[in-house]
């Protein structure tokens, strides 16, 4: 593999998982609510955006201006690896070991934000009560729950890939 790539990869993996350390620290010192508000998990999808787009930009300046599909795949590829896996041992020591009373602040706030939105759409009551069960039954900061969040992110981060890799890749110039 070539040095770059896996350099890059690393390293950028390393900055996205401490922007996922500091997503979740952030709202825990200031307002909890945020990790429940909508806008807070687009505001992190956009720094996401940008952290691999930045990653992307560095990884082709730095092989001259040249980068195929494949490499600009696995060079996000590899940062997002990392990023998800540092996030993932964060949120479990976190939620499970070092404050578990904040995991079940969060579902609550999850459960208030689901009734609110089902009773401004019109949702029947029996509805809005079979859900609220399931949420209370629900642990998403448990290990397993997380452990399926990751396979989740696996998923979403490799279109992700996908689609910034066919964004930034470039033939050399002979090649056009």
């Amino acid at each position: 593999m070539n040095e770059i790539i896996k350099k890059n990869g690393i390293k950028f993996g390393i900055i996205s998982g401490v922007i996922g350390i500091l997503s979740m620290i952030i709202p825990y010192a200031i307002d909890i609510s945020l990790l429940v508000q909508w806008w807070y998990g687009l505001l992190l999808l956009l720094i996401y955006f940008i952290v691999g787009c930045v990653l992307l930009i560095n990884t082709r300046k730095e092989l001259n201006d040249v980068l195929s599909f494949k490499d600009a795949f696995k060079t996000y590829f590899i940062s997002a690896l990392i990023g998800i896996f540092i996030g993932l041992i964060f949120n479990i020591i976190f939620f499970n070991y070092i404050d578990t009373e904040v995991a079940q602040q969060v579902k609550e706030l999850n459960i208030e934000n689901t009734v609110s939105m089902m009773k401004k759409f019109g949702a029947p009551t029996s509805s809005i009560k079979e859900t609220v069960e399931k949420l209370e039954d629900y642990n998403q900061f448990g290990i397993t729950e997380q452990l399926k969040g990751v396979a989740w992110s696996l998923i979403g981060s490799t279109i992700f890939g996908l689609i910034l890799a066919a964004i930034f890749k470039r033939k050399p110039k002979e090649q056009l």
